[in-house]
């Protein structure tokens, strides 16, 4: 009986499974997507997009703390992580580890940190999260779109963070813009789309 049973199942994963050559249109559209190329050709309206939509950290770190929702609905992007708010700021770097370093922003509250990452890991989906620009629908599959927001963030250490890699940023003089997902509302975690260094 076990046996007549075996031979039905196959028979049904048989009948539910279809072959796909390589030759396939359905394959050539999986295979060519570049992420290089996705990421070269999509970082510079991605910065202008997030420059577009940044609020100044004060003026959002107010906002949230006065009402959370209106401000999530005036100035966040949704995803599927949390809502990703895009902000600028100017401030004195802290001490960095791996570089993420917490800066001081004249007028912020004190009790709300805010770190930026520089690299050279850089984590997260923020660039690719913080506009409607690449919603999940436009692209083939799950490991897609974990390689587009990849791809962003490795633009952005060429284009944008290199100079910065080998450099400590304790003490100096940092202006930010970029973005974070908003996980814990005392602790913002910054990617940016433009950083500047001064002394």
């Amino acid at each position: 009986m076990w046996v007549a049973v075996a031979v039905v199942v196959v028979a049904f994963i048989g009948l539910g499974s279809k072959f796909i050559p390589n030759d396939d249109p359905r394959v050539a559209v999986v295979a060519a997507f570049d992420p290089v190329k996705f990421g070269a050709d999509n970082f510079g309206d991605v910065q202008a997009a997030v420059e577009e939509r940044a609020v100044d950290v004060v003026t959002l770190g107010d906002a949230l703390s006065t009402d959370a929702a209106a401000a999530t609905a005036d100035y966040a992007q949704p995803s599927s992580g949390g809502p990703v708010f895009s902000v600028t700021f100017t401030g004195v770097a802290g001490e960095g580890q791996s570089g993420v370093y917490p800066i001081t922003v004249r007028g912020l509250n004190p009790n709300l940190l805010v770190r930026v990452q520089t690299g050279p890991a850089i984590n997260g989906t923020e660039l690719r999260d913080a506009t409607d620009k690449f919603p999940f629908g436009d692209f083939t599959n799950q490991i897609a779109y974990q390689n587009a927001a990849a791809a962003l963030n490795s633009e952005l250490k060429t284009q944008v963070l290199e100079p910065y890699l080998a450099m400590d940023l304790n003490g100096k003089t940092v202006t930010v813009t970029g973005a974070f997902t908003l996980i814990n509302p005392d602790a913002w975690f910054v990617t940016p789309a433009q950083l500047e260094v001064s002394s």
